[in-house]
């Protein structure tokens, strides 16, 4: 009973008028983004970060969460109807969501996502309240050796799984460790890569970093890639599936959601990942996998259910141990430090209603998306056709004055200016900004953790490994760096024994002998 009283208590917190208008807006917002093609949660949280200065930390919290996974049911509205995926986690959507609107049943393909995504987002939110407790109870026990280990993990995954090249993730990891280093080192006090400005002594804030890097940058490489033309979207009939569409994805919806659950929590996992391994794992196991792709309702609902139950478990990690486990996950840490909040093991026992107040705030969410999501089709595909030379100018202003309303700083928004054009060059040469803006914010972390467990050992390194809990994470670590590498090895060996075997030369000099 003990247990469930603080739970009981975070609903007493969200159905406050403030929190369900908050919650309703977040929802609201993050649909409209994810039907917008190319900005995604990222960004938007990213712009949005000074509005949430004059709130309460769980009513902006509640907020943040909505657009996150708000943008999931959004992006597939578009996916179905334009084929055009507004969020990256529903451009598998497209393969069979575009391919059913053709056939004219677009309605069926939005009700489909809308009920996958309902359960896979509410599965998840069920597990995250079972799961993250222990979890943050199992991570007491951490000390700076775990926390070193830990963020170290995390870097590599996010580097190592992230939809771009690995050499490219890991460059944008390590620029971010650098930019993590900028300021005075909070040991000696000496002055790192300040160049002389009393600006950055201090270090650099996430802010000018998150809302130039995913705000500004993103919103210069659309305007450079979006086409002027805008294309019909498909007609929407009856959106109720059929009993037989039901039946037939029924299946997918429960195994998307598991299996979404589960890569949310990796670092690295996410939705994307998690609707790309759903729509291979339904493929896989199916009958005729050639449906797939000519619009079977499975590929539909398996990546729409394990995106949102992707969204929700990656606060796991986050609330519980104080590691972002994707690039939004890594903004919305920073809104919490902002706020004054720090995520880790001890959120749950010293502030259960931010911690249950957010988390009780998905079911509420999921239930108002599940409500929306079919009626405000008609006014999304409206939006579409709004050119982005129009969208594009506003949403830098509101950028630009938000970062300079944080500090009051003219230098603020010349930083913003700045990571605008190198996150617009990253993505313009194939760099993905998410492991850089990761790296930034667990580098701080990982730094002070590391130089404070060489002073415990005594500047022995092998402490490490003898402690158990690090010791595993290390060996992980290790894993994760050599598991390519061997892999690569024994495909190189297979290939060249089949080589062998099938060289006519070889096989006749050995019945000669």
């Amino acid at each position: 009973m003990e247990f469930f009283e603080p739970v009981i208590n975070g609903f007493g917190v969200v159905l406050e008028p403030t929190n369900l208008l908050y919650c309703l807006l977040g929802v609201m917002i993050g649909m409209l983004i994810g039907v917008l093609p190319g900005l995604g949660p990222a960004a938007t949280i990213a712009i949005l970060l000074p509005l949430t200065y004059g709130v309460e930390p769980v009513t902006a919290i509640i907020m943040l969460a909505g657009i996150f996974y708000g943008a999931q049911y959004g992006g597939t509205i578009t996916s179905v109807l334009l084929r055009l995926p507004g969020e990256a986690s529903a451009v598998v959507t497209v393969f069979d969501g575009y391919a059913l609107a053709k056939q004219g049943k677009a309605g069926t393909a939005l009700g489909i996502a809308a009920i996958g995504s309902f359960i896979g987002g509410t599965v998840a939110i069920f597990g995250l309240t079972l799961l993250a407790p222990i979890v943050a109870g199992f991570a007491l026990d951490f000390g700076p050796p775990e926390y070193t280990a830990l963020a170290l993990l995390g870097i590599l995954l996010v580097a190592t799984v992230s939809n771009g090249g690995k050499l490219k993730s890991v460059i944008a990891a390590g620029l971010g460790l650098l930019l993590a280093t900028v300021g005075r080192d909070g040991f000696t006090g000496e002055s790192r890569f300040t160049f002389g400005s009393l600006s950055l002594a201090d270090g650099l804030d996430f802010v000018p970093i998150a809302m130039g890097i995913f705000g500004l940058g993103e919103i210069l490489y659309n305007l450079e890639q979006r086409h002027n033309k805008v294309q019909a979207p498909a007609k929407v009939a009856n959106v109720w599936p059929s009993r037989q569409d039901l039946k037939q994805s029924s299946g997918a919806i429960g195994r998307g959601s598991v299996l979404g659950f589960f890569l949310g929590i990796l670092p690295g996992g996410g939705a994307t990942l998690s609707s790309l391994a759903a729509y291979a794992m339904e493929k896989k196991r199916a009958k005729n996998p050639e449906r797939f792709g000519r619009g079977a309702v499975e590929g539909v609902a398996a990546p729409e259910s394990a995106n949102n139950a992707a969204a929700t478990s990656s606060f796991i990690p986050l609330l519980t141990l104080g590691i972002p486990a994707n690039a939004t996950m890594a903004i919305i840490f920073g809104a919490l430090l902002i706020q004054g909040v720090t995520p880790g093991p001890q959120l749950v026992a010293n502030d259960p209603e931010l911690f249950w107040g957010v988390v009780n705030s998905m079911y509420i969410g999921n239930i108002l998306l599940l409500i929306m999501s079919i009626p405000l089709v008609g006014i999304f595909v409206k939006i579409l056709r709004v050119r982005a030379a129009i969208l594009a100018p506003i949403t830098v202003l509101i950028t630009l004055i938000g970062v300079y309303t944080i500090r009051n700083s003219v230098f603020d928004i010349w930083l913003v200016i700045f990571f605008g054009v190198i996150g617009y060059l990253m993505k313009k040469f194939g760099f993905e900004p998410g492991p850089l803006v990761l790296a930034f914010v667990l580098g701080a972390l990982l730094e002070e953790n590391l130089r404070r467990s060489l002073l415990v050992f005594g500047g022995d390194a092998a402490g490490f490994v003898t402690r158990p809990i690090s010791g595993v994470l290390l060996l992980v670590f290790l894993m994760v760096i050599f598991l390519p590498l061997i892999q690569s090895l024994f495909k190189k060996a297979r290939a060249k024994k089949a080589t062998n075997t099938d060289d006519p030369s070889q096989k006749n000099e050995k019945e000669s002998v």
